[in-house]
């Protein structure tokens, strides 16, 4: 089972906050299209302020409430109304012993409309406070595009503490670490090797779009598969034990919206097949020999029975010796065993 859907599932860890990333490289849409048409027992509150409704929700779910604000540009409407005030009014007026879900996409155009980032974040924030007080299931999900000045304050223990972060990333970074850099993604390399190496480069958004478009513009940043980066802030493991921060990798087809292992990825495959091939190719040197390098069992026994020449054996640890002062002197030296004092009258 995908551990991300775990984690949404299960009402234990208490999540109440889920942010999706998305970046000119690789966008999390299909991921928040999952999001949007998984879980249908809760009532669902979806806010378009950059891709139309139509993109997102496939077929009508009686569960989704669809707000639409791609006409809410300032300065263009003489009736234009702070779309601040109207999410929050909706979110007020659903009684508060439902669990809700709220999804805003996009973080980036709200901001653009409002010109201010603490105004939005103040909104955020106040959002956030509607939603915890909820119950369990209810979840806050926003959707950016990176960078964005408002990821860090979001990202904060300020705005919530705990936290589902998802970031979407191509397939070609994992090659491309895993050929240049000898470091495939988990198990095949230690976490602690690949994160290292990991998060410094997906941090370079510009390196990796170059390894998506190309140098010159040419390739195609179109994939079937893609990786999301997820990091969990404030959950717990199956035994119910808090767990302060926990980063993993899970892999999804974009045309079927569903999570798959991260070693049938298709466009991975290559790096699974330098594995089985390195394994097969490694020699075993005590095989095609011309003499025998291994023992029979009375050989072995014989070997056994060979004392050690431990000079020690048996015998206590020897006492260190007190400390001392040795000294050699040179031919130069005045070396005279009477007082220099002795015609002195002390």
């Amino acid at each position: 089972m995908s551990l991300l859907l775990s984690y949404l599932d299960s009402p234990r860890p208490n999540q109440n906050f889920v942010l999706l990333q998305s970046s000119v490289s690789q966008s999390s849409l299909p991921l928040l299209r999952h999001f949007i048409a998984h879980n249908e027992s809760v009532e669902k509150h979806l806010f378009c302020f950059l891709h139309p409704s139509s993109s997102l929700v496939k077929n009508t779910q009686s569960n989704v409430q669809i707000h639409e604000y791609l006409d809410h540009i300032p300065g263009y409407k003489d009736s234009w109304l702070d779309p601040c005030l109207e999410v929050s009014k909706i979110i007020e007026n659903v009684p508060s012993s439902h669990p809700i879900e709220v999804i805003l996409d996009s973080v980036d155009t709200l901001l653009t409309d409002n010109g201010s980032i603490s105004d939005t974040y103040k909104f955020l924030r106040s959002l956030m406070t509607l939603i915890t007080a909820r119950s369990k299931q209810s979840k806050l999900i926003l959707h950016l595009t990176t960078p964005n000045k408002l990821l860090p304050l979001l990202l904060s223990t300020a705005f919530s503490p705990t936290l589902i972060q998802c970031i979407a990333h191509p397939p070609v970074l994992f090659t491309h670490l895993a050929t240049e850099y000898m470091t495939p993604p988990p198990p095949l390399t230690p976490d602690a090797k690949f994160w290292g190496i990991f998060i410094p480069i997906s941090e370079r958004g510009r390196d990796t779009e170059a390894l998506v478009f190309g140098q010159e513009g040419e390739g195609s940043g179109g994939q079937e598969e893609m990786v999301v980066e997820v990091l969990v802030r404030g959950g717990s493991d199956a035994s119910g034990r808090r767990k302060a921060v926990e980063r993993f990798l899970e892999s999804w087809d974009i045309e079927n919206s569903l999570p798959l292992d991260l070693s049938k990825m298709k466009s991975l495959a290559s790096i699974w097949r330098r594995k089985i091939v390195a394994e097969e190719a490694a020699p075993d040197p005590t095989q095609n020999v011309s003499f025998n390098l291994h023992l029979t069992p009375s050989q072995q026994e014989s070997r056994a029975r060979v004392p050690l020449p431990y000079a020690h054996e048996g015998l206590p640890p020897a006492q260190p010796a007190p400390g001392a002062i040795l000294y050699d002197p040179d031919s130069a030296d005045d070396i005279d065993d009477d007082d220099p004092d002795e015609d002195l009258d002390i």
